[in-house]
């Protein structure tokens, strides 16, 4: 009967597509195309009895197993991608955009372009305001194509100075580069997103043009903006940019604290404690401090010897000093019951002395502080630097030794 038709029909397609999930799950890609051929050919054959639109499905699972297959070419690849462009109005600019992707990954990028210019010329009725957004993102890339050629043409100027005609026609190729990309990605950053590559290659062509202002505007809004979502990136580029402009220590201090409230892990927390460091304000060099207690926290940054010389001079400093032991008091006392076995082991003490001595060295001098002459990372590093006839080693044990009742008011 019709009905039972329909269910059996359901039903194979149904494991037809778990034996295609189970394929690609297992890196199975000539099984998976099988399958695949196989829950096409089936629905080519029931498709006017059941009205279904898998056209997405094929092209997602085709996508991935053209491109992982070791027998696959981009020959193929396209020639699926083109039929693909025509099952679906909806997803044409979608599917459009994964075919530049992929002409890209393979190093052919003037046929990047030239798709990207079809796609900006497609039109089809309602579709064509429905995927507004689809549309700006192909001429965003289109852009960054621009950008592409435009990069390539001022190193060629660069490189062969400005003398001669020919130099004169690669500037003014250049520069109609320049107008073409500008306008496109100073269109796309106008929507609320994530679109560090685009802001990058914009701000780069403003800066390189001397419109500063421009390019300061355009990091500001995509920074603070709160209609976009929140980027840490936005914030880094920023702080780039102003210190290329050599702007003041008051700005570079401001935009990195934002970056610090975001992710306190970022690699430019280094250069943030240092600015704090040296500040002559007593509310900033605190802040510093807790900056890199707080970036140690985390496992990327265990054997980050510069993270540690950060550490180790200022707790130094306020040994020598001392004066605000409370600051070390505050940010040590949430963390003495894990430190020492994150931070602080024997074996930990063995590996560091083995792989980074000057590594070993700053944590010991911060364990031998923090923890007392009796911890178990100091001892031992201390030790070997002695036995090995190192000075600083040596000189690191005495001031240690000399300062063991910094530990006692550290830990209460």
């Amino acid at each position: 009967s019709s009905n039972e038709h329909k269910l059996n029909f359901k039903k194979s397609k149904e494991a037809c597509l778990s034996y295609i999930q189970d394929a690609l799950l297992q890196k199975q890609w000539k099984r998976a195309a099988e399958f695949l051929t196989c829950y096409v050919e089936s629905l080519e054959k029931d498709y006017s009895r059941e009205h279904i639109g898998p056209s997405e499905m094929i092209w997602r699972i085709g996508t991935e197993i053209l491109w992982h297959h070791s027998q696959s070419s981009m020959k193929e690849f396209n020639c699926f991608i083109e039929q693909m462009k025509t099952l679906g109005v909806k997803r044409y600019l979608k599917v459009c955009l994964e075919h530049v992707f992929h002409l890209l990954l393979n190093g052919q990028i003037d046929e990047a372009y030239q798709n990207l210019s079809l796609a900006e010329s497609w039109r089809f009725g309602e579709q064509t305001a429905i995927q507004d957004k689809e549309m700006k993102l192909i001429q965003a890339y289109r852009g960054l194509l621009d950008y592409y050629s435009w990069s390539k043409q001022k190193n060629i100027l660069l490189e062969h100075g400005e003398d001669g005609f020919s130099d004169l026609a690669v500037e003014q190729e250049m520069h109609g580069y320049f107008r073409k990309a500008a306008v496109n990605l100073k269109e796309i950053i106008k929507i609320p997103g994530v679109w560090d590559v685009f802001v990058k290659c914009y701000v780069d062509l403003l800066e390189f043009y001397g419109d500063h202002n421009e390019a300061h505007q355009v990091l500001n809004e995509y920074a603070y903006n709160s209609k976009f979502p929140a980027n840490p990136n936005a914030h880094v580029y920023l702080y780039q940019f102003l210190k290329r402009q050599g702007e003041s220590k008051k700005s570079l201090i401001s935009a990195l604290k934002i970056l610090h409230d975001v992710v306190p892990s970022h690699e430019l927390m280094i250069d943030f404690n240092t600015m704090l460091q040296k500040s002559k304000k007593r509310k900033k060099r605190r802040l510093g401090l807790e900056v890199i207690f707080t970036a140690l926290d985390y496992a990327g940054w265990k054997e980050n010897a510069k993270a540690w010389s950060c550490l180790a001079r200022q707790v130094k400093q306020i040994v020598i000093s001392e004066k605000h032991l409370d600051w070390i008091k505050q940010e040590w006392s949430s963390r003495k019951d894990w430190w020492p076995a994150f931070h602080f082991s024997r074996y930990l003490a063995k590996r560091n002395w083995q792989e980074n001595k000057s590594l070993s060295y700053e944590k010991a001098l911060v364990a031998g502080l923090l923890l007392g002459k009796d911890c178990k990372y100091f001892k031992y590093v201390s030790h070997q630097g002695c036995k090995a006839q190192l000075k600083r080693f040596r000189m690191l044990k005495k001031f240690v030794n000399r300062h063991n009742l910094v530990y006692l008011r550290i830990s209460g």
